[in-house]
């Protein structure tokens, strides 16, 4: 794809829960090289659109292109190549507690190449390294890890399938101020050419600051505000204000 194309594409995109409605007709875009950043309180649906966009649960209206694919009806086999052009580092890492550290970063090699053990291995040091782990951390299992390292290593683990573009749900969340700047740097190093397009779910407004191009806050199922950094974060929306002063709390 070429600098600046359209990456993602959502129009009214709609997503119900029982009988509560989540995403209430949300429309964007995301570029090429781009970092989105979707802030927003507990429960507003900031997950929920991660998981729309990797195809794991289904809009129940709107549309969504992904890698200029409409994928609202794929079934699962369509969805995998589109997914292996994506990485996705979820809340808590989500690491397979019974693996090693080498294990769970080798998992999709195993899963979505043909890729020998060589090469695998080769690939999982290299990615650690991107991350600032180093070969030491590789027999460890994730309860001997401290948080921010189990980050880095789900990041690490996010990287293997060398994707176009990496989906990030609260990469600071749960981590002190250290680690959520290391995290925070860590992402916009990725930017520096192993994956240019990021979408990041975050209430955490240091990192917005740090990494976005654009933030997007959702409030009551739409996306209260939507531009650049400086004019979302600074802007006079009563809304979007109310919400930055309890996450500043």
């Amino acid at each position: 794809m070429a600098m600046g194309e359209s990456v993602v594409e959502a129009v009214d995109l709609r997503k119900n829960f029982d009988s509560t409605e989540v995403l209430r007709g949300v429309s964007f875009t995301v570029a090429k090289g781009e970092t989105l950043v979707v802030m927003g309180g507990s429960g507003a649906g900031k997950t929920v659109l991660l998981r729309l966009m990797a195809g794991l649960i289904r809009p129940d209206g709107g549309q969504l292109r992904v890698f200029g694919r409409s994928i609202e009806h794929l079934s699962e086999e369509e969805l995998l190549p589109l997914r292996r052009r994506m990485g996705y580092v979820f809340q808590g890492a989500a690491l397979f507690d019974s693996l090693s550290v080498r294990e769970n970063v080798a998992y999709p090699l195993r899963e979505h190449t043909s890729l020998g053990e060589a090469e695998i291995a080769e690939r999982v040091v290299r990615n650690l390294s991107l991350v600032g782990l180093s070969s030491e951390v590789l027999p460890l299992l994730p309860s001997e890890l401290s948080g921010g390292m189990r980050k880095r290593v789900g990041i690490a683990r996010a990287l293997s399938v060398e994707p176009e573009m990496l989906l990030f749900d609260e990469p600071t969340g749960g981590l002190d101020p250290t680690n959520s700047k290391l995290v925070a740097e860590l992402i916009l190093q990725l930017r520096g050419g192993v994956c240019d397009t990021a979408i990041v779910v975050t209430h955490d407004v240091e990192l917005a600051k740090t990494v976005a191009d654009r933030v997007a806050v959702l409030i009551d199922g739409r996306f209260g505000a939507l531009g650049p950094v400086d004019a979302v974060l600074g802007g006079n929306d009563p809304a979007v204000q109310a919400f930055l002063a309890g996450a500043a709390r």
